[in-house]
């Protein structure tokens, strides 16, 4: 499956931000999917995941709240929407997918997008 990923910009601190994934290649609905992130300097982590269905999410700590993980099978596209941004989430931003049940877990994932950046500015 091939990912884009789109949505990343310059906000300011509190501002929000929608970033989509759009898939293509194979059927979106058989994967799990997951937001990552990496700021320079720093490993790559997980923002959020969702299931194939839509039904289970999972969020990092430092995260939830104020970021929401959808999906939309229809429109093969996963989103984040990111509210009450933070310098803190300043990072490159990936999706990915994975038929691994554990998609909370970043070596679990097979397909990466390109990455956006986000940047929020203080």
């Amino acid at each position: 499956v091939q990912l884009q990923a789109s949505g990343g910009g310059l906000v300011q601190a509190g501002g929000s931000l929608r970033l989509s994934c759009a898939a293509s290649g194979r059927t979106f609905s058989l994967y799990n999917m997951g937001w990552f992130r990496q700021a320079p300097g720093k490993e790559r982590d997980v923002v959020a995941a969702i299931s194939w269905s839509g039904a289970n999410t999972y969020y990092a700590d430092s995260v939830k709240g104020r970021f929401t993980i959808s999906r939309d099978n229809a429109k093969n596209t996963v989103y984040l929407q990111m509210s009450s941004l933070i310098p803190e989430d300043t990072a490159v931003y990936y999706c990915a997918a994975t038929q691994s049940n554990s998609y909370t877990t970043l070596r679990n994932y097979r397909y990466w997008g390109q990455g956006t950046q986000v940047t929020v500015s203080s």
